[in-house]
């Protein structure tokens, strides 16, 4: 522990004590200097005599009083003017209390009629010095930060939980809990009204912050909240004020549950670092709730892989993308290369990143996977050194609706990239692919199940050639926050008190963050390069047991203090086209392997030729060029058929009979998977 927490320690260990101690020393020092101010300078001695025998009066009187007043129960680093106020009056209380006992003690006839009044005015010096120094010299080094909160009262408003003034209980440490009491005593009308503070740093109780009572720790909030209910305080909801620890791991889950159980809403203020920022209040979102430890970036292990690099990222304009940017950028790569066919997204991103990290080289590059020529000609120009394939369209009902764009980007596109990486002597490559591409039953699947195919095989195939390139794929679920994901439909539908819709009742999925998703892809590349991963490797992170979705949306009502079904309905809507009831990480044909990285598990999987992969997209490209999305989605689902040897095809219920009509018919729809292995030729 560092010497500065030692001795905080230590003097949270003996802070009354000390106090006291030093009262006592305030209550001698100012009769003295009182005297000595009434007979300028020159004390008679009887006066001296009955100041000495009259001093154990003062000084019991005194902390008697002083107790009483609440003075050693407050947090005097953090006070303020109601702290003063009532420092003053235990003053002026001590010192009359004295005089009483005095006068009907001794009669009190060694004191001139003025001293008391000095004393007083003295003795309120010599303890407000005491207390208040650490205060003044905290504001004249950071100064007084001022804080808007037009959000607390349009987040108030947007839910729908209070009409007027919400009671609150506030959790977090003293330093940021007085700042949201600070300035929500300057607002005409604060929207919040604080009940109670919970303590993250001592759980201490008894004590006040800004007149508000600190009521011990979040291990305690049962208890808390079953108090301020007989009080008929009770709070309607919890606000996280976090700095720089912030809450994290248990203690965190611990708040949440809790506050589920006791039908409190849980808001959460900006961090310290954003504390002259204009404070708006979020519901705590699910991603800060993940049931299992998160995976760690190594930043030493990817500081070597990444600096001076030229790095290039595919679909950098969307969820994935823009946070690989992010991260890539903290590495100091020489370029940073950033790849998308949306403009405005591309715009958004190199804008970031150039107002972020002015020292990178970065370069917006408006391209389309899918445009072989152009893929190409990218990579001959810049020749990068890392290339992270973040492009595909992973919109599953979508990409059902529409399979030639899905076959186009996930499949060709990934092909493109791939292949250009190869011609182009790219160190190594990273797809980055999903869950649903094990068993995949949709197209979506289907066509990331395809590029991480080629991907292995391209792999494999630089076996024994050390400068060969590397081709790496990365498995995970479903990217809470990202675009078009569960939890911002959930949010939207709550803020318009619309039912939250559930495909399913018993639908389960695996859950992570886009930063914790984008760790893992570094990580890959990086060890890869550093300590020789196996090649056709794929990376699959250990995401803990599935969650089902309707608890999820059951969670997130109440997390809005709100209560399921009685407040807010769960509708069930059905399976969407494509969708599965749960996913797997693992297909029954690969072999799950443990890794030397926590968190992190390897699949082996049985190898494809690149030969009949290529074979297989040729005849996929020329459908996809007629448009025929019956034909696309045929042979699609038959090489991956023929390479897993899993059930047939089972074509997509609203369109069985015209697929089957459409394969009898079709020109090009011969088996593309000879049973003795050999590729047919095409015609």
């Amino acid at each position: 522990m560092p010497v500065a927490g030692e001795l905080r320690a230590l003097f949270r260990k003996w802070r009354t004590p000390t106090y006291m101690a030093y009262d006592s020393w305030a209550i001698a020092t100012s009769l003295g200097i009182a005297l000595i101010l009434r007979m300028n300078g020159a004390v008679p001695e009887h006066m001296v005599d009955g100041a000495l025998h009259s001093l154990p009066i003062f000084i019991l009187v005194g902390l008697v009083t002083f107790h009483w007043s609440g003075l050693y129960n407050r947090i005097w680093r953090l006070a303020s003017l109601p702290d003063l106020i009532r420092l003053v009056e235990a003053a002026i209380l001590a010192i009359t209390a004295t005089m009483i006992v005095l006068m009907l003690s001794q009669g009190q006839r060694w004191m001139p009629t003025s001293v008391p009044f000095i004393q007083c005015l003295v003795l309120i010096s010599l303890l407000s010095a005491g207390r208040l120094w650490r205060r003044v010299l905290r504001n004249m080094t950071r100064g007084l930060n001022r804080i808007n909160l037009p959000g607390m009262r349009d987040n108030a408003r947007r839910s729908d939980i209070a009409v007027s003034q919400q009671r609150a209980l506030i959790v977090g440490h003293p330093e940021y809990v007085e700042t949201i009491l600070r300035h929500l005593e300057m607002l005409p009308t604060p929207p919040y009204l604080p009940v109670g503070i919970l303590d993250l740093d001592s759980g201490e109780a008894h004590l006040r912050l800004r007149g508000v009572p600190m009521l011990g720790g979040v291990e305690a909030i049962d208890h808390v909240v079953s108090h301020l209910t007989a009080r008929n305080q009770r709070p309607t909801c919890i606000i996280l004020a976090t700095g720089p620890e912030d809450v994290v791991g248990p203690q965190k889950l611990k708040l949440v549950t809790a506050a589920q159980t006791l039908n409190l809403s849980v808001l959460r203020a900006p961090p310290a670092t954003e504390i002259n920022k204009p404070l708006d209040l979020q519901l705590i979102n699910l991603a800060d709730l993940l049931d299992r430890p998160q995976t760690q970036l190594d930043a030493q292990i990817v500081h070597r892989a990444i600096k001076g690099q030229r790095v290039l990222i595919t679909g950098a304009g969307g969820s994935i993308g823009r946070e690989l940017a992010r991260q890539v950028a903290v590495f100091e790569p020489s370029e940073l290369l950033l790849l998308d066919c949306g403009e405005f997204n591309l715009y958004s991103v190199e804008m970031e990143i150039r107002e972020n990290y002015p020292a990178i080289s970065c370069h917006a590059l408006l391209c389309s996977v899918r445009q072989r020529q152009h893929v190409m000609a990218v990579f001959a120009e810049w020749k990068p050194h890392f290339v992270f394939h973040a492009a595909a369209l992973k919109h599953v009902p979508l990409v059902e609706t529409n399979v030639c764009a899905g076959v186009q980007t996930n499949v060709l596109g990934t092909c493109n990239v791939a292949d250009a990486a190869k011609r182009h002597g790219v160190r190594a490559m990273v797809q980055v692919s999903t869950d649903k591409a094990v068993n995949p039953v949709g197209v979506m699947g289907a066509t990331k199940r395809l590029g991480e195919l080629y991907c292995q095989a391209l792999d494999l195939e630089g076996a024994g050639n050390p400068g060969a390139p590397r081709f790496m794929t990365v498995r995970f679920g479903n990217v809470l926050g990202s675009s078009g994901s569960l939890i911002p439909l959930f949010q939207r539908q709550l803020e318009s008190r619309s039912p939250l819709t559930v495909t399913h009742p018993e639908i389960t999925r695996f859950f992570m963050t886009v930063h914790e998703a984008v760790q893992l892809i570094l990580h890959s590349t990086a060890r890869a390069m550093e300590y020789g991963l196996k090649r056709g490797r794929i990376i699959v992170l250990d995401m803990g047991e599935p969650v089902k979705i309707i608890d999820i949306a059951r969670r997130m009502i109440r997390l809005a203090g709100l209560a399921p079904e009685r407040d807010v309905p769960i509708k069930i809507v059905g399976l969407r086209p494509g969708e599965k009831l749960y996913e797997e990480l693992f297909d029954e044909r690969e072999r799950q392997l443990p890794s030397d990285l926590t968190g992190v598990f390897e699949a082996e999987p049985v190898p494809v030729p690149p030969a009949r992969l290529q074979a297989g997209f040729e005849q996929l490209e020329r459908a996809v060029l007629a448009h025929d999305q019956v034909e696309v989605r045929h042979l699609l689902f038959e090489m991956l058929d023929a390479v897993t040897r899993e059930a047939p095809l089972q074509p997509h219920p609203l369109d069985k009979e015209n697929c089957l009509t459409a394969i009898k018919k079709s020109p090009i729809a011969k088996p593309i998977w000879p049973q003795d292995g050999a590729v047919r030729q095409m015609q």
